[in-house]
């Protein structure tokens, strides 16, 4: 006589059939499941939410200390880089369920609930969906700021020298008068006289600044253009 197989399945089947606490058992997995739920929810109410929170409740000793950034070492890289550090509820990019899930521990093993969320990311990214390189911050106090959660890809390995020109007027200036020198190297000799001279050099020079000059100009007040420094915590849309 052959013996039939056990099916384990079929064994936990019948025993939670036998088992007079088994509806106990659904509750409580259903009570969990809805907390789990409502914290989820609060967490994004909270992201989203337009109170000003200025610091966190954290327990210091279960804070890693290599993520705790003071607002000046932020607006270091975010005017390096030309990023934005602005509330929560400005970024119009989804929040992953990494971030929510990591946001959960940090309250469970602190046992507070966060608020005043911020996120350090390029300004597209307060006005449409993208994917580059946001990062989510939650206030500790005193203008320090605890990082939560990277996601997304890096940025462009070049974005620091590119962005270089808007730091500042005199970087703005500098890339102009290099430029115009450049194609003013690039005209021929002896193009609108037969001799050249060092005095229709500048004249071309002055020629090719003026006419870049105007075109900066005018690109920077026809996007409401500004340079880093103003914007990387401004929550105005054209900067």
């Amino acid at each position: 006589m052959l013996l039939r197989r056990t099916n384990i399945r079929e064994k936990l089947i019948l025993a939670k059939q036998k088992d007079k606490s088994a509806d106990k058992v659904l509750m409580d997995v259903y009570r969990l499941l809805s907390k789990e739920d409502d914290t989820h929810k609060r967490i994004e109410v909270n992201l989203k939410s337009r109170d000003v929170v200025i610091s966190n409740d954290f327990n210091f000793e279960l804070l890693e200390t290599n993520e705790i950034y003071h607002v000046r070492h932020i607006k270091k890289i975010a005017v390096d880089y030309r990023l934005r550090f602005l509330d929560s509820h400005y970024f119009k990019g989804e929040i992953p369920q990494d971030a929510i899930s990591k946001i959960k521990k940090l309250e469970n093993e602190h046992e507070i609930e966060l608020k005043g969320f911020k996120i350090l990311a390029p300004s597209k990214l307060f006005k449409l969906k993208d994917r580059d390189d946001p990062i989510l911050f939650a206030p500790i106090g005193n203008e320090y700021y605890y990082l939560i959660h990277k996601w997304g890809r890096d940025l462009h390995p070049l974005r620091k020298i590119m962005m270089w020109p808007f730091k500042s007027l005199v970087n703005l200036v500098a890339l102009v008068v290099g430029i115009s020198y450049l194609i003013t190297l690039l005209v021929p000799n002896g193009l609108f006289s037969k001799e050249s001279s060092s005095f229709q050099f500048w004249v071309i020079f002055f020629f090719m600044f003026k006419c870049l000059a105007s075109i900066v100009i005018f690109y920077g007040f026809a996007l409401g253009k500004n340079f880093n420094p103003a914007i990387w915590n401004c929550k105005y849309l054209k900067t």
